[in-house]
Order: C-alpha cells, then sequence, then structure tokens
C-alpha cells in the first residue's frame, strides 16, 4: 500500500508540471498534500513497529508570524530556536530533545527518508530537503520526556517550497500544539489543516497567543465554533497565551503546567493501524478520482474498438462469406476435388492437355506446398485489406467524436495521435497476417475437399458419373483454354468443369452433406479470419495504444493495479499497516 500512495503522488507531481488550468492545479496540489501526509503516517506506522521505544513525538504548528519558535523556546525554557518578526523565517524542522538523548531517536532518519538530518547551523535557506535534531540543554517543567519540533508555516507565499518538512513532522506527531494569533485564527489554511488532521487522532492543545486581557473569551467561542464546523470530535483545550512585555515572549499560565503531560496519556499508539486505515478511506475516493476518469476512458476505448471490429466482421461477413460472386473458398474446395476425381487408366491421355487447364491452380494455389502466389489473386485478401483500411478510419473518426464531448479531452487527442502514427505498421501488419492466414487456411481447403471425396466413394454410381463428368468437361474446357492462352483463377471457378461438377452434386444424393460441408467452411473461416486478424491483429494492436501514452500527462495505472490494491485496503480495514 505504501509504495502505491508513492506511486500516485509521483503521478499526480508529474501530472500538475503540465496543467495549465490553474485551478485544476491547486486541487492536485491539495491532494499531493495529503498524499504525502498520509505516506509519512504510514512510515510512522512503520517507525512504531520497528522502533517501540521511540520517543514521545510533540510538534507546534501554526500559520505564519504566529509564534510558534517563541513559544517552543517558552516550553524548552531556553533559546534554543530562532525568531524574527519577519515571515517565513523558519523553513526547517527543528527538533529538541527534552529527557532524550539523540541516540534514542535513530529510527528518526529511516523515518524522514530522502531528508538529512544536520545541525541546526549547517542548514540553508535554499534547500529544504533536511532538518535539524538537537539535545535541549535545560529539561522542561512543562513537557514530558519528548522531542518538541518546530516546525515553519504551511500559510505563507513561500510556504510551497518547504511545505514536504511541515507535513512529514506533522505525520510524525503524537502530540500537535497548534498556535494561533488573534489575527490569525480564522484563516482558512488553518481550517483546512486542522480538518485533515482529525483523521490522524492526535491528541491537540490550541494555544491562542498576542492575547490582550479581557478579549479571549469571545475568541475562544469563535475558535469552538469553528471547530465544531471542522472537525467532528471534541473541542480541545485552549491556552491563552499573553506577552510579557520585557521578554517580548508569550507566558505559559501555571494552571496549564500538566497540560501536555496530560495529553501525553491519552496518545494510544496501538490504534495507528486503525488511523491509518481510516485516513486512507477518507481520502481515497477523491485521490483515485483522475485515475478512475482514465479507466472509465479506457473502457469507452476498449467499448469503441470492439464495436467497430463488430461493424468490420459484419462487413467481412457482406462482402465477402455471404457475396455471390466474391465467395470463392469453397470453390477452391472444389477445384481440389477435381484433382481427386481421378479416371483409372485415363489419366495418361489427357495428362498433356489437362496440364494447359491445370496450371493456373497449380501455380497460384500450389495446394499442399502453400506459397504467397495465391495471395496475388485472392478477392479475400483485397476485400479483408480493404476493410483494416476502412476500420481505422472510422476508429479516427470516432475518436475526434469523443473528444469534441469535451471529457478527458487530452486523453483523447493523444490515442488520435498515436492512432494515425501507426496506422501504415498497422495495415501492413495486418496485410501480412491476411496472406499468412490466407495460405494456412489452405488446409481446411482440403480436408473440405477430401471429406467430400470420403463421402463421394460410399457413393460408386455418383463417383463415375463425376469421373466419366470430368473426363468430357475436360475436353471442352481445353478448346477454351486453347483460345484463350490459358485461365485464370476466376475463369477458373465459372469453367464448365466446375460449374458442371458442383450441379452434379448440388442435385445428387449427397447434395445435403456438400451444403454442410460449405456452411461448416464458412462458420470456421469466419471463426478464424475473425480471431486471426481481427483480435489478434486489430484489437490487440488498438487495445495497446492507451498503453503507449506519454507518462508525464497521464496517471497510467492499470485498473488491475487498483483493483489489487483496493483488494488490500478491503482486507485491512481494521487494521492496515504496511503492506
Amino acid at each position: 500500500m505504501l509504495d502505491f500512495i508513492q506511486l500516485l503522488k509521483g503521478r499526480y507531481q508529474s501530472v500538475i508540471t503540465q496543467l495549465s488550468d490553474e485551478s485544476t492545479k491547486t486541487i492536485y496540489q491539495q491532494r499531493i498534500d495529503k498524499l504525502l501526509l498520509a505516506e509519512a503516517f504510514m512510515r510512522k506506522g512503520e517507525l512504531i513497529d520497528t522502533s517501540p521505544q521511540n520517543p514521545l513525538q510533540i510538534a507546534v504548528v501554526g500559520p505564519t508570524q504566529a509564534g510558534k519558535s517563541s513559544l517552543v523556546n517558552v516550553l524548552l525554557n531556553t533559546n534554543a530556536t530562532g525568531v524574527s518578526p519577519l515571515a517565513g523565517y523558519t523553513v526547517h524542522p527543528h527538533g529538541f530533545c527534552n529527557g532524550v538523548k539523540l541516540i534514542d531517536c535513530t529510527g528518526l532518519q529511516r523515518y524522514f527518508g530522502r531528508f538529512q538530518q544536520l545541525q541546526q547551523w549547517q542548514l540553508r535557506k535554499d534547500r529544504h530537503d533536511c532538518y535539524s535534531l538537537a539535545e535541549s540543554p535545560t529539561l522542561s517543567k512543562h513537557l514530558p520526556n519528548a522531542v518538541l519540533w518546530d516546525t515553519p508555516d504551511f500559510d505563507s507565499i513561500d510556504s510551497s517550497t518547504y511545505r514536504e518538512g511541515v507535513i512529514r513532522t506533522i505525520a510524525l506527531a503524537d502530540i500537535i500544539i497548534l498556535v494561533v494569533s488573534k489575527e490569525k485564527y480564522a484563516d482558512q489554511s488553518v481550517w483546512e489543516l486542522m480538518t485533515t488532521l482529525e483523521y490522524l487522532h492526535q491528541p491537540t492543545v490550541i494555544c491562542l497567543n498576542k492575547l490582550s486581557e479581557g478579549s479571549e473569551s469571545l475568541l475562544i467561542n469563535s475558535l469552538k465554533e469553528k471547530w465544531q464546523y471542522a472537525r467532528t470530535d471534541a473541542f480541545p483545550e485552549v491556552v491563552p497565551l499573553y506577552y510579557q512585555k520585557q521578554e517580548g515572549l508569550p507566558v505559559w499560565p501555571e494552571a496549564r503546567q500538566t497540560l501536555i503531560q496530560q495529553l501525553a496519556n491519552k496518545v494510544n499508539l496501538k490504534k495507528h493501524g486503525r488511523f491509518e486505515n481510516e485516513l486512507l478511506q477518507k481520502y481515497w475516493p477523491t485521490w483515485l478520482e483522475p485515475v478512475v476518469s482514465e479507466h472509465q476512458s479506457l473502457k469507452d476505448w476498449q467499448d469503441l474498438v470492439d464495436q467497430t471490429l463488430r461493424q468490420a466482421i459484419d462487413s467481412y461477413q457482406r462482402d465477402y462469406l455471404n457475396h455471390p460472386h466474391h465467395y470463392e473458398t469453397f470453390q477452391l474446395a472444389m477445384a481440389e476435388l477435381l484433382n481427386l476425381l481421378e479416371i483409372p487408366g485415363f489419366t495418361g491421355v489427357l495428362a498433356y492437355t489437362r496440364r494447359i487447364l491445370t496450371w493456373p491452380i497449380k501455380k497460384l494455389l500450389r495446394m499442399g506446398r502453400k506459397t504467397l502466389h495465391i495471395a496475388d489473386a485472392s478477392q479475400e485478401i483485397a476485400v479483408l485489406n480493404q476493410i483494416c483500411g476502412h476500420t481505422l478510419i472510422q476508429m479516427t473518426d470516432k475518436i475526434l467524436e469523443r473528444t469534441e464531448q469535451g471529457k478527458q479531452t487530452t486523453w483523447w487527442k493523444e490515442n488520435s495521435a498515436l492512432l494515425r502514427a501507426r496506422r501504415p505498421a498497422l495495415l501492413e501488419h495486418f496485410a501480412t497476417a491476411t496472406e499468412n492466414y490466407h495460405i494456412d487456411f489452405q488446409d481446411d481447403i482440403e480436408e473440405t475437399a477430401n471429406r467430400l471425396y470420403k463421402k463421394l466413394q460410399e457413393q460408386p454410381v455418383i463417383l463415375n458419373s463425376l469421373r466419366a463428368t470430368r473426363a468430357t468437361t475436360d475436353a471442352a474446357v481445353i478448346a477454351l483454354a486453347l483460345q484463350t492462352g490459358g485461365i485464370g483463377l476466376h475463369d477458373l471457378i465459372i469453367a464448365p468443369a466446375m460449374l458442371t461438377v458442383t450441379s452434379l452434386l448440388a442435385e445428387s444424393a449427397i447434395g445435403s452433406y456438400m451444403n454442410r460441408l460449405e456452411a461448416e467452411l464458412k462458420k470456421n473461416q469466419l471463426a478464424t479470419v475473425k480471431q486471426a486478424l481481427f483480435v489478434n491483429i486489430i484489437r490487440k494492436t488498438l487495445l495497446e495504444l492507451p498503453e503507449q501514452l506519454s507518462a508525464p500527462d497521464h496517471f497510467n495505472i492499470s485498473p488491475n493495479q487498483l483493483q489489487a490494491v483496493e483488494a488490500q485496503l478491503t482486507e485491512k480495514r481494521h487494521g492496515l499497516r504496511l503492506l
């Protein structure tokens, strides 16, 4: 699951760079932030599993100039963290170990991943993939043994450059100290963050900073309203903070001295797996919205391909199999039957003249030897190649219609461009496959002729009659061959020998058997053409086109990938851990 969250986050980050619509960019950035939060929260699950004695983590968070760093100094009773009236002064997470040794925090480097742990003085403003961790020189009376984190703001103009460090630190925290001032407590960014953090179930305290005497009651009531609007859990404790004019620092009330310790007692890391699952369940449909949209486009594409192929198969049946003039396959079987109707003791007489008649068959068909010469005169191959070209034109037109509908426009446009680019290669591939099919199918034609001949052997009267007809019709066709200088494949099909033999068979006792063989041959031919050409060539190639879309522009997460991950999410509904 963690791998998939990272994959999805990476796809969002890639796609967002290609977007021109600012509103969509904003939405996608919000999703990236939540995916980053989920990734970090799951990494915390890893930390809990591998380092169960990891120290308690407390994060001080808030908008710019709320006084976060000042409060950290107050809680630590030190000047460990720098403060400034300028917005965005703190741009790195700073961890301070209170009653904790650095050696006890070795698991944090693994948690922060690519972020590098540095000394505070080593941190640079132009580098944001790092954090600092140090031992506090004094022991705080306000804090339990824990690591207290001072975090950058999350709402300034420049916060996008260091937002990841903020999110990682927030996800790590067992306790959240939200610091807001009377000027900032109502900011939308504050409550968007707190809405998201509800699903992490972190005990929270709100510090209302920079107060003047007598104003806290009204502000606390307003805070409560905003909390209840943003979240469904109980409104937390609010600590009013007033400044000491001499030191310029807020004063932590003596009455709340044990408050954070009390919050520490509420931390329950055993439920972390359930909280992970709850977070994923909450945002899963939103995160997957563009992926599901691509899957719908992919399904529409598959439906479009199948619809177009059904029309192509119908055209093949209409323009070839059921066409009275174009269909030649069964006639080729009848031509092979003529070769089988040898007349004992008589073949030598017409040996030379028969070669004149049968050379087109031997040259064009080469029964049993299967060469590509048959493609030169095949009506079927011409029809199939024509249907393939027309099918690709139809697909292009239908894709254009989908593009104009305004849904997943870029997806359809890129598929259209891919189809145009692949069209020549697909036509060539189809033509070659058609010739190969046509040669291979001669086995079926020979089998049909042999079956008919075996049936004739059961009817000696009919067989002898046909042999006699073969001898007489040969003589008639010899004259035609000599006058025209040879006959072609089309002439062969309408030659008197063919017509006479076909008529005699149709009118004989095995006429129904012959008709059944012709129907079986057509059925087999249709099935073979459908699978070998329309499915294995056209359909397969067209269905693979979306897989070749430009990776930066699309999520390209397959339905199978998503289905497998969602199955894991369902199976682990009551206690998700790394999968």
